[in-house]
């Protein structure tokens, strides 16, 4: 979502890019009394397994054939909907969402801190009225690269927003259409938004799921005994026992209600899915545009040794989104693979002042290196990306802390040189660590390693099976139709908020009393 104004204390995992939304919709799952909340249950697990796309907050709408019942809240999906989780009344918030229809949202939260007033007008699903068509609540995974200059436009007609989610521009779009049928009104919101965007929305006779015609982010259907489900990866249909249907197609709008499913295509543009996708936000476990995300990790971590590889006793991977290539590298250069860095499952996120002393302190409550293991040895140590480095720096050290003759990192994608704008929280681009030295030599001296090297675009391309490389790598992603607009700087949605001219942002955030 277009929620600006970043300002992130230090965190153990901000050397990765942050995916900022899941969505989740099922319909027809059926109630009884024995069960009636079944669709908001079969949502909540369905969210659990897409915890990684979104961890700061969560929230499920469903529809009792009479109204609309809504959950959301700061905190994991577990915390938020678990078992024992009590409110005030004594019940627990799933009891409450009553109905065979459900859509649920889990976020990534990109206002600075997790809790409080900003952040819960933000958390989705949202919903509104919308006259005779009735009311229409809506779960988004992207980011509208026209938001602010739409709400500056609506603004100036006497609209007050109430957060600062692009999900609300649609909502009010939505509203002023004249459009009569709540598709066409969807649609006709959509024709004026720029951007990526895969939408879940549930009114009292409709599930519908849209994706942009770019197919930026991922978007799939299942089936449940009777019930359709859409949501962001198949790792959510396996966890609640769904059959993958198919890929919603870019540009495409699936209607699903008591007549069934319907399709219907909103706009054509060149394919460009997110390539990251594949190197870190989805789930290894997922199948993405027809492929194995684990194995398409194995395939760059081969072709990362392909390109070079350096002579060590071991490779180590960061854990965890590190092990796939590790594992893929290992295999290529015949060197072996060891599991000498230990990740704490129980340490949680981290947010504490940011001197040196406490950045060291959290790293080491998340990660440990076994000392015996790599005393004495030459390592080769693979992650999937660097971002600002604060963590890997820290990691170094502590290799040498005990006692590591070498370190030689190695990383599975290329030097990340520009922010994403397509629904991704990341750095400006002077805080990303490739554009803050003049070369590779200087990233070396700075992280502490021996040496340092990164994934070629083209070799990035090779592992996800393209074999037409262009010889200008920035074209690698137009050829291929990907977006990799954070290794190329090349962004193929304009970027009309970010042009010369655009709205002020921090406007609209004073005007909120954010």
């Amino acid at each position: 979502m277009n929620d600006m104004l970043t300002t992130r204390p230090f965190d153990a995992d901000d050397d990765h890019f942050h995916e900022e939304c899941a969505v989740f919709g099922i319909w027809g799952a059926g109630s009884d009394e024995d069960n009636p909340s079944r669709a908001a249950a079969i949502t909540a697990t369905g969210l659990h397994a897409l915890q990684h796309r979104g961890q700061e907050a969560c929230g499920i709408v469903a529809f009792d054939k009479s109204q609309f019942l809504v959950h959301r809240a700061v905190g994991l999906v577990g915390d938020v909907f678990g078992k024992g989780k009590a409110d005030r009344g004594g019940a627990g918030p799933l009891t409450r969402l009553v109905g065979s229809s459900a859509i649920g949202h889990t976020r990534y939260a990109t206002s600075g801190k997790g809790a409080g007033p900003a952040s819960i007008r933000n958390i989705q699903p949202l919903w509104t009225d919308l006259d005779e068509t009735g009311g229409f609540a809506l779960a988004h995974n992207g980011n509208l690269t026209n938001a602010m200059a739409l709400k500056a436009e609506l603004r100036a007609e006497g609209r007050r927003f109430q957060s600062t989610s692009d999900t609300e521009v649609i909502l009010d779009l939505m509203a002023r259409s004249r459009e009569r049928r709540l598709a066409n009104r969807l649609i006709d919101a959509l024709s004026r938004v720029v951007g990526a965007y895969s939408i879940v929305g549930l009114s009292a006779k409709k599930l519908i799921g849209v994706r942009d015609p770019s197919g930026v982010r991922p978007l799939v259907l299942g089936r449940l005994d009777n019930a359709w489900i859409i949501c962001s990866e198949t790792c959510a249909l396996d966890i609640v026992g769904a059959t993958f249907v198919r890929d919603i197609e870019p540009g495409e709008m699936i209607v699903i209600d008591e007549d069934g499913m319907q399709t219907r295509r909103i706009g054509a543009a060149p394919r460009r899915f997110c390539i990251f996708e594949y190197i870190y936000f989805s789930r290894p476990d997922s199948f993405v545009e027809g492929r194995n995300v684990y194995s398409i990790r194995q395939a760059i971590g081969r072709e990362l040794a392909k390109e070079e590889t350096h002579s060590a006793d071991m490779v180590i991977p960061v854990p965890d989104s590190g092990t796939p290539a590790a594992v893929g590298y290992a295999k290529e250069s015949g060197i072996p693979f060891e599991l000498a860095v230990t990740r704490s499952q129980l340490a949680g996120r981290s947010f504490i002042e940011p001197d040196q002393e406490s950045r060291e302190q959290v790293v080491r409550r998340k990660l440990n290196v076994n000392r015996d293991m790599v005393r004495g040895k030459s390592v080769v140590l693979v992650d999937d990306s660097i971002v600002r480095g604060t963590t890997s720096k820290i990691l170094v050290k502590m290799f040498r802390d005990a006692g590591v003759r070498e370190v030689h990192m190695r990383i599975a994608s290329p030097p990340t040189r520009s922010p994403c704008y397509y629904g991704v929280d990341t750095p400006s681009k002077g805080e990303l660590i490739f554009n803050q030295y003049a070369n590779l030599e200087q990233m070396e001296r700075h992280l502490g390693v021996d040496s340092l090297r990164y994934l070629s675009v083209p070799g990035m391309y090779r592992a996800v099976g393209e074999t037409d490389i262009p010889e200008d790598e920035t074209e690698c992603g137009a050829k291929a139709g990907y977006c990799d607009a954070c290794f190329t700087g090349k962004y193929p949605i304009r970027l009309v908020d970010n042009s010369e001219g655009s709205v002020n942002q921090k406007d609209l955030f004073r005007e909120l009393g954010y």
